[in-house]
């Protein structure tokens, strides 16, 4: 595979999954890890990605109020519509960080009345201006790669919590592996949050679907909806209307 193949690959992967590992890549593209580095401190420089240590990260996840750098974006969009059709007034949500959630934090009605839990900095700083909406940060250590607050005090703010929904994204999902992720920080703030919750949505665009991760977070059967870009019935989601429910 020639270079610009390789770095072409890799920045799809960075757009997908928000976070790559060196030795990740390594495997799947067949090179040695000082190539991956080297082509990972080459895209840096070059600025189309942020380097971090054992991989690298997605721009507009770091920085998603450049809008127009975030990746898929009309697919969040519709992501988010439709996570919205679950919240009614009155509820108290749990919400975790990225591309898409800040994405729903953005459409979210004025009219709407609810309290509202989160470990993202920047998604409170986003609602901050609705006035019907009671925001409260989850405060702990600010974990750089995930920008999400992680750390034994937020497990135990968010042990004290009876959400009615919570929301969050994800790295991977699959029948057989569940919800899977790269960071071990962020997959126990994300298995405090489900403990927490009454019901809990998984926010995914289309191309997560069938990818996996070293770490778990959770079976599916702990997972009440899946939302993602594709329409319920879609061909490619066929299986997993037999564990969740699909929107």
């Amino acid at each position: 595979m020639l270079k610009d193949e390789r770095q072409a690959y890799i920045i799809k992967q960075i757009n997908i999954h928000n976070k790559v590992l060196s030795a990740d890549l390594s495997r799947q593209l067949d090179v040695s890890e000082d190539t991956i580095r080297r082509d990972l401190n080459e895209m840096a420089e070059a600025g189309k990605i942020l380097k971090v240590y054992g991989g690298a990260i997605s721009k507009s996840f770091h920085y998603p109020f450049q809008q127009n750098d975030v990746y898929a974006r009309d697919a969040k969009k519709e992501i988010a519509r439709k996570a919205l059709k679950l919240i009614q007034n009155g509820m108290v949500i749990l919400t975790g960080g990225g591309t898409t959630m800040i994405e729903m934090a953005r459409m979210v009605p004025e009219n709407l009345s609810c309290t509202l839990f989160t470990v993202s900095p920047l998604l409170a700083l986003e609602l901050t201006e609705h006035s019907n909406l009671d925001v409260h940060l989850i405060g702990g250590q600010l974990a750089k790669n995930s920008q999400i607050c992680v750390g034994a005090q937020v497990i135990n703010q968010l042990s004290d919590i009876k959400a009615d929904l919570c929301f969050m994204g994800t790295n991977g999902i699959s029948l057989q592996d569940g919800i899977t992720d790269s960071d071990w920080e962020v997959i126990q703030i994300k298995k405090a949050m489900i403990n927490c919750a009454e019901k809990t949505a998984v926010m995914s665009i289309a191309e997560k679907i069938n990818s996996i991760h070293k770490m778990k977070v959770c079976n599916l059967n702990a997972i009440n909806y899946v939302i993602t870009d594709l329409e319920p019935k879609h061909p490619h989601l066929s299986q997993y209307a037999k564990a969740v429910t699909l929107l």
